[in-house]
């Protein structure tokens, strides 16, 4: 029974970790799950449960580390390039349109989504920095800025996410 149950968390994490690439909390709903799995085993068999406390506490402060990356990322790229709040609004906000857009307009698994949300991005804090007065000059600057520290925080995101994926793979079936 366990195995069957560490295929299907592992599976669903994976769907859960492709879920990074469009701008949502991946990596916590990975943690989610195994949290739901883990409490489960502790449930079942409190004498061999599933995962340790320190796989669970090490996820968690990995996924945490991810946020934070992805943050930065976005921020410093966006404030390196001159960007305004007004940008990182368009940014944040383009970034999720085109991250659902690429995924069905651009045919590259994975790829076509991580695409999208950069170009959505741009595109958003772009336009938003436009419409708030700047000069095109400065729009555009803001607009790259929040394209690349959008691409460079998901890929990190990303990484971690799949370091927790193995992670918790592994420890789901070795415990």
């Amino acid at each position: 029974m366990n195995h069957l149950l560490a295929t299907l968390l592992t599976l669903l994490n994976a769907i859960w970790l492709l879920l990074t690439v469009l701008g949502l909390p991946g990596n916590w709903l990975m943690i989610a799950g195994t949290l739901a799995v883990a409490w489960w085993s502790w449930k079942a068999q409190p004498a061999a449960p599933m995962f340790s406390t320190a796989v669970l506490v090490a996820a968690c402060g990995l996924a945490l580390t991810g946020e934070l990356l992805e943050l930065l990322a976005g921020l410093l790229g966006s404030r390196t390039a001159g960007g305004t709040r007004r940008g990182a609004t368009g940014a944040l906000l383009g970034a999720l349109a085109g991250g659902i857009l690429g995924t069905f307009l651009i045919p590259l698994p994975i790829l076509g989504s991580l695409l999208g949300t950069c170009a959505g991005a741009a595109l958003g804090a772009w336009g938003l920095e436009l419409s708030g007065g700047r000069t095109m000059r400065a729009s555009l600057r803001s607009g790259l800025g929040a394209g690349l520290g959008r691409f460079f925080g998901t890929t990190a995101k990303l990484a971690i996410g799949l370091v927790i994926w193995i992670m918790l793979g592994m420890a789901a079936f070795w415990p």
